[in-house]
């Protein structure tokens, strides 16, 4: 049985997308299509995420939604920001009789969407956004039950917090890997240095920073290029400096 065959509350949806999705891409694709699963009428979805003071679609479901999204973007304005900056959810029955937001609602009806819905997303926070539906009818939402739709919100909430820790520390170990190995590199060309010079680990260092310096290129690529000269293969990682026992 599938995700969409079993019945399940909002809370319990998003907790199952988190455990059967392995990347924040994904998961925010697959919360897009949860919220259109939750809205028949609606044929786009888009979830914008402010990042860097900056709003970004990080994912969609149908055709419709980034245009739609980046369009209020261009012009800093429009039912999808208003959500994300109110913390209030933002209703468009009709575009073609909708006067606010300058030019976006004629733009919206001239590529096919006739009612949209913008619920927010973590409002009022550093990560703030908003959860955008938009449906080729006008009134498409006049008849769809919000709840499910509220709840998958603030469900997404904290998902989202959650699922932006795991990324941040997933990448976060790439980059401790990859000092360790750094390190490693240091410390083989060290011994090397050492064992030529007779001298301490300081003395060497510092004999490596100085040739490092006075050739321009990085303290990792001049000890790689020491321990290749003297071994005749590239230098091993730290998994292999150090096996585990």
């Amino acid at each position: 049985m599938t995700l969409k065959d079993r019945p399940q509350s909002p809370a319990s949806d998003v907790i199952a997308l988190l455990l059967e999705t392995d990347t924040l891409d994904d998961f925010l694709q697959a919360l897009a299509g949860r919220a259109l699963e939750l809205a028949p009428r609606a044929d786009g979805c888009g979830v914008t995420l402010e990042r860097q003071g900056r709003p970004v679609t990080v994912s969609s479901a149908g055709a419709s939604a980034t245009k739609l999204d980046e369009a209020q973007y261009g012009q800093d304005d429009g039912p999808c920001l208003q959500a994300m900056r109110t913390g209030l959810i933002v209703s468009v029955p009709d575009t073609l009789r909708e006067s606010r937001w300058g030019e976006y609602p004629a733009y919206a009806a001239a590529c096919g969407a006739r009612s949209s819905l913008s619920l927010p997303i973590a409002p009022h926070t550093h990560s703030a956004g908003a959860l955008n539906l938009y449906a080729p009818v006008p009134r498409a939402f006049a008849e769809t039950d919000l709840e499910p739709l509220k709840l998958l919100a603030a469900q997404a909430t904290g998902a989202i917090a959650l699922a932006q820790r795991l990324a941040d520390a997933q990448e976060f170990a790439t980059d401790l890997q990859a000092a360790l190995q750094s390190r490693a590199v240091i410390d083989q060309a060290m011994g090397v240095i050492m064992g030529q010079q007779r001298c301490t680990a300081q003395k060497a260092f510092e004999v490596l920073r100085a040739a490092s310096q006075h050739r321009n290129i990085k303290l990792r690529d001049l000890c790689a290029e020491l321990v290749a000269s003297i071994t005749g293969e590239p230098p091993g990682s730290s998994d292999e400096l150090h096996p585990r026992s």
